[in-house]
């Protein structure tokens, strides 16, 4: 993550045990075990098969930082029974790595993924590593933390693979820091935020945005965002105040969230183009339609694209805006994004 490392709740642990250390934070350990609980828990098909994540925060001591037992009992604990969130994190996920796919075919090459924490896209993906370089951005120690841990599991490090370490709270340019990567800025990317927006202020989030407006052309900017109360179906919404109350309990708070229209409205004034929204609706018809369990994701987290003309369809209904903006800036914007071509119940390639 970014910023606001969450503090360890394990009984012998000091609340400053993944600073010290440069683990990732428990926001992204809990998205690394919710993604593995997906694949115990869930029905086939699978969302998402990524059991990765998992492996590299198995151990102890950060499990027991997250607030987590060790062993298989981690499984039990109540926050891996949360089926709606355990369904947005393999849905967002699945979604950006669709969409990764579907520009690839337009000649993309470069993905970079902003607080990558213990992302494993470039580790599962290793048959695409002549075509597509990662990028993944995160603090120093972090980054250290995490390719330590794939030397003791005996992981290589994917050569399409590019650590680019920088700490979000120094002030400086997460774009220079692609640049000593190996970072092509003339060439078109995607960039992606998955899980992260929330913890970020209004400024921060608007900052980024505009430094992703900066690069090349066809250039695509996918990100989750928590929205507001109001905007989330009736039923989710006991459930997101009692994940908020949690997260600001353990040192994450939630410093912003927006209603649909609000949030691509910000990506416009930020100079991005073609602002979508796709709403936790349209991740069930795309990915949990058919199935036996009821899995649904929850209406709490939607995500937004931005970026080149193709990525809208004509053919699908646009959402309306419920934010006051300018009709010819907006009108007609938020259309669901399409062109991928997997099938919504396809498994994701295992590596």
């Amino acid at each position: 993550m970014i910023k606001h490392r969450g503090n360890g709740t394990g009984p012998d642990l000091p609340a400053q045990y993944f600073d010290t250390i440069g683990a990732p934070d428990v926001t992204a350990v809990i998205t690394a075990l919710w993604r593995r609980a997906h694949m115990i828990l869930d029905g086939e098909p699978h969302v998402l098969d990524d059991d990765l994540g998992f492996r590299l925060a198995d151990t102890p001591e950060v499990l027991a930082a997250a607030g987590f037992p060790p062993g298989e009992a981690w499984l039990e604990h109540p926050a891996m029974q949360v089926r709606p969130w355990r369904a947005s994190i393999v849905a967002r996920a699945r979604l950006v790595e669709d969409l990764v796919a579907d520009r690839s075919r337009d000649g993309l090459s470069q993905l970079i993924i902003l607080g990558a924490g213990l992302d494993t896209f470039a580790l599962r993906h290793t048959q695409d590593s002549n075509s597509m370089l990662v990028f993944e951005v995160d603090h120093p120690r972090t980054q250290h933390w995490k390719q330590a841990r794939l030397h003791a599991l005996g992981l290589p490090v994917p050569k399409a693979l590019r650590f680019a370490p920088f700490d979000f709270e120094s002030g400086g340019s997460w774009v220079a820091a692609l640049g000593d990567a190996g970072f092509d800025p003339a060439r078109p990317a995607v960039v992606a935020l998955a899980g992260l927006t929330q913890y970020l202020t209004q400024d921060a989030i608007q900052q980024t945005m505009r430094d992703v407006a900066g690069l090349a052309p066809a250039t695509t900017y996918v990100a989750t965002f928590i929205v507001s109360p109001e905007a989330a179906d009736p039923a989710d919404r006991e459930l997101i105040a009692l994940t908020a109350q949690i997260n600001k309990a353990r040192g994450t708070p939630w410093l912003s969230t927006f209603t649909p229209g609000q949030f691509a409205h910000l990506a416009h004034e930020s100079g991005l183009h073609n602002p979508a929204i796709i709403t936790s609706a349209t991740l069930t018809d795309r990915y949990f339609t058919g199935r036996g369990d009821a899995l649904r994701p929850c209406s709490g987290e939607q995500i937004l694209t931005a970026g080149p003309s193709g990525l809208q369809s004509a053919g699908l209904t646009p959402r309306p805006s419920a934010a006051s903006t300018d009709a010819n800036s907006l009108q007609s914007r938020l259309f669901l994004p399409s062109g991928f071509s997997s099938p919504p119940t396809r498994a994701c390639r295992r590596a």
